[in-house]
């Protein structure tokens, strides 16, 4: 669980599994430091500690997701430390629990998320910083991690400098006594910072930085055709429309919508985001009971006034930056750069709670426990049964068992045609047959071109790749995207195809379907 590995999940796998074998990716770029993928730049901490489960266990749902496992645990872990740092052991406890249990961090942290580790490195960072606090040992280290979260994820790459600056306002006194007392840390930051950093930079204003914001960005194409309607639209004078509809309003009314959107009940405590593949349908990414809890914890931060106080509240305001830049805000992936603070947050406000009933505390927070364990084996239970079953769709189900069919069958046909319809299927088998990435991009029938700002594989060995309106209704001659042809008229073909869609005339001879039963592959031969 989840069902199977989707699109992304599988470029890092395969990404990983080349990298093993030859040093390369599956492009024959040598260890890059931002990977193309299909064109969406995928950043590389992920795939290059993938290679180290790829080696022990081979391509597998194991293998790719570990790395993400792990770092969910590692999150755990080091919420207790950092919350044992800040207050007490008790609240550290109750933070720690929610981590593991409340569906955002728990749904994160079982799929090859890059988001997952980039958070683990984040609070680990934060937590060294905590400890510098005390000992200047640690500021290095705490740099250390605040560098790797920003070539894990794209979010962090807002967030973590932001945070930097917020933390040197807060601790200007602190990190300045460094350079006093111990220069050597503070060299050692400095030199970790400007190497972590400073490629970081050079990278997003590249080319290929930018094709990955063009992806998500709050102004593309059809933002400017609602500013150029608001502009014909409008009543104003000639030259003012212009002054009120522009790309600078609309970024900022479109950004603080976006703001705002993050903190609604609806999307923290009801129903989530509309994004499957990152939160469960009808659940909210914490549990309602800790909306009161929330609240009453950062009460007590306004009112207590201290250097670490400032610090989380500053976390709370920052963490919806980067996701608020996109389109399809809120965004429970995206905006993971708020965990763990709604953990920790409700856990100051349950302990104090507690405590403010005086011998009846003990009671109130065992009361509220059990109501968590309660609604968590509730949401678990959705997650285990239903939710595979509703939703394999979501995951790209069924490209492995089509694939385990085409290895038992491959010698039997000349070419092998299939749809797109679901996304990407060049990678898929190259992961889970799994292909020698070396055989693969020096392979004479690979054709692989770029259009509308995506790359498109149509085909290679005796693959072939068609979009699944191009599929013939009637004999066996396909055209390909990039306007090859092949002739199933003269050779003996299969056709991996969605339901229904296929010429007359042909076999069929294998239906493979999601969870529910229902088709999403026909194999049919001619």
């Amino acid at each position: 669980m989840p069902p199977s590995l989707n699109w992304d999940e599988v470029s890092h796998g395969y990404n990983a599994y080349s990298i093993l074998a030859s040093g390369q990716d599956e492009w024959g770029v040598r260890l890059p430091t931002i990977f193309r993928a299909y064109g969406d730049y995928k950043l590389p901490a992920y795939i290059y500690l993938t290679t180290i489960p790829i080696a022990l266990f081979g391509p597998g749902a194991l293998a790719v997701r570990l790395v993400g496992v792990l770092a969910g645990l590692v999150t755990i872990l080091v919420t207790y430390l950092l919350t044992k740092e800040l207050f007490k052991e008790k609240t550290a406890l109750i933070a720690a629990f929610l981590v593991a249990v409340e569906p955002w961090s728990f749904f994160l942290s079982r799929g090859a998320f890059e988001a997952n580790l980039g958070l683990t490195f984040f609070v680990t960072g934060l937590y060294l910083f905590i400890l510098f606090i005390k000992k200047q040992k640690y500021l290095p280290f705490s740099i250390l991690f605040f560098g790797l979260s920003v070539w894990a994820y794209n979010s962090y790459r807002i967030f973590t400098p932001l945070m930097l600056g917020s933390l040197f306002f807060i601790y200007k006194d602190k990190i300045l006594m460094v350079f006093k007392k111990r220069k050597i840390y503070g060299i050692a930051s400095i030199a970790i910072a400007l190497v972590l950093f400073v490629p970081m930079v050079y990278q997003m204003i590249s080319p290929e930085g930018q094709a990955r914001y063009g992806w998500v960005s709050i102004i593309d194409e059809g933002a400017i055709a609602k500013i150029n309607e608001s502009r014909a639209l409008s009543n104003l004078p000639s030259g003012l429309d212009r002054a009120v509809h522009n790309k600078g309003t609309y970024f900022i009314q479109e950004f603080a919508g976006n703001y705002l959107s993050h903190f609604t009940p609806n999307f923290m405590f009801i129903k989530g985001g509309s994004h499957y593949q990152f939160n469960l349908p009808g659940f909210g990414l914490l549990y309602p009971i800790n909306a009161l809890f929330i609240l009453i914890g950062i009460v007590i931060l306004i009112k207590e006034r201290s250097k670490h106080a400032a610090l989380l509240l500053s976390w709370l305001i920052l963490a919806p930056v980067a996701s608020s830049l996109t389109r399809e805000a809120p965004h429970a992936l995206r905006f993971i750069t708020l965990l763990p603070l709604p953990m920790i947050l409700a856990s100051i406000g349950i302990v104090k709670t507690a405590k403010m009933m005086g011998k009846k505390g003990g009671w109130i927070i065992g009361a509220y426990l059990l109501l968590i364990a309660i609604l968590a084996a509730r949401y678990m239970g959705a997650y285990f049964k239903s939710y595979p079953v509703n939703y394999s769709w979501a995951w790209q189900y069924g490209y492995e068992e089509m694939i385990d069919y085409l290895k038992d069958n491959y010698d039997e046909y000349d070419q092998i045609i299939m749809t797109k319809k679901y996304g990407e299927p060049h990678e898929f088998i190259l992961f889970f047959w799994p292909w020698d990435s070396r055989d693969y991009r020096n392979d004479d029938n690979l054709i692989r071109f770029f259009q509308t700002d995506w790359y498109w594989v149509d085909g290679f060995d005796k693959f072939k790749f068609v979009n699944d309106w191009d599929i013939p209704k009637e004999g066996g001659l396909f055209v390909l995207e990039s306007e090859n042809e092949v002739n199933c008229d003269d050779n003996k073909c299969l056709l991996v195809t969605s339901p229904g869609n296929y010429p007359s005339g042909w076999e069929l001879v294998e239906t493979i379907t999601f969870l529910d039963g229902s088709s999403v592959f026909e194999i049919v031969k001619r």
